[in-house]
């Protein structure tokens, strides 16, 4: 199947899919490898790894896609990248949809977000008019008829305009075609529950440790509604302490033996073992024959 009909076919299942963030392809061949079903290009992690900056508008559409492109080809389990606004008006809503179909990602999230865009979990956030957000997940619809790929509609309305105001969006969202619905950082409990009971359709979660949603347990937002459940930081933010242990060891000149990956795993996890596999059966193309010694 293609990724996005796998994408789909997981979505029918009618369970919570545990999604794992990834912000480049080595972090995104991990999740595969530790079982994981999806993932999804954070753009708050993608952008600190890509460019050392933070998620505020900084990094590019090119650069999204191309990062986007690069873990396509590290996994072979759906990837959702993240469109941010679409990069401009609806025709620029358009090409970022179509963009991200040919290289091969499952969906896209699009947001109704004031550019440039903040991480959604920080200050200084603002949306732009519900017109200006229909219109872009309208135009990521129409985009999605001519390659396919499902859209993901987020909105970040609750920060300034109440959860009332939220909901509403996600549900015109929905009518104007989008497959998955994402109302960003609910402060309660309660709120989470209000947004699954009143939006028909596949709801994601953003468990961001230390955000402004509460971090439950996978069971509770199974219980509450959600098909997906996000963890757009988790991956980085143990990697980025991981490397500041081992950093203070290098400079302390401690041990670094407990600190790290086995060389033999290491090897094997990024690839090595499956190259030298896979090459084998060209050996005797790479020897010399008889032509090439005269």
């Amino acid at each position: 199947m293609t990724p996005p009909d796998t994408l789909r076919a997981l979505l029918s299942e009618e369970r919570l899919l545990v999604m794992p963030c990834c912000f480049d392809a080595l972090s995104a061949k991990m999740i595969q490898q530790a079982g994981f079903d999806l993932t999804f290009m954070s753009g708050f992690a993608a952008s600190a790894a890509r460019i050392g900056a933070p998620d505020l508008g900084l990094m590019s559409y090119g650069e999204v896609l191309d990062s986007a492109r690069n873990i396509r080809e590290a996994v072979t389990i759906p990837l959702i990248a993240d469109g941010d606004t679409g990069y401009g008006n609806a025709m620029n809503v358009r090409r970022t949809v179509q963009g991200f179909a040919r290289a091969g990602c499952a969906a896209v999230m699009i947001e109704d977000q004031l550019a440039p865009k903040r991480c959604g979990h920080t200050p200084g956030k603002a949306v732009v008019t519900r017109d200006e957000a229909f219109d872009r997940i309208r135009a990521a619809v129409d985009a999605r008829a001519e390659s396919d790929i499902l859209i993901l509609a987020r909105t970040d309305a609750r920060h300034d305009h109440g959860l009332a105001e939220a909901i509403d969006r996600a549900a015109t969202f929905h009518e104007l075609g989008a497959d998955i619905l994402f109302v960003e950082a609910p402060r309660s409990e309660t709120e989470m529950s209000q947004i699954c009971d009143e939006l028909p359709g596949a709801k994601m979660a953003n468990m961001l440790e230390g955000g402004a949603t509460p971090d439950l347990t996978q069971a509770e937002l199974k219980e509450i509604g959600f098909s997906i459940a996000a963890y757009p930081l988790t991956l980085m933010s143990a990697a980025m302490r991981a490397m500041d242990a081992a950093l203070s060891a290098l400079a302390a000149d401690h041990p670094r033996d407990e600190l790290l990956m086995p060389f033999g795993d290491l090897r094997r996890r990024i690839g090595f073992d499956d190259y030298y596999e896979t090459s084998s059966a060209y050996e005797s193309s790479s020897r010399p024959g008889p032509s090439d010694r005269d």
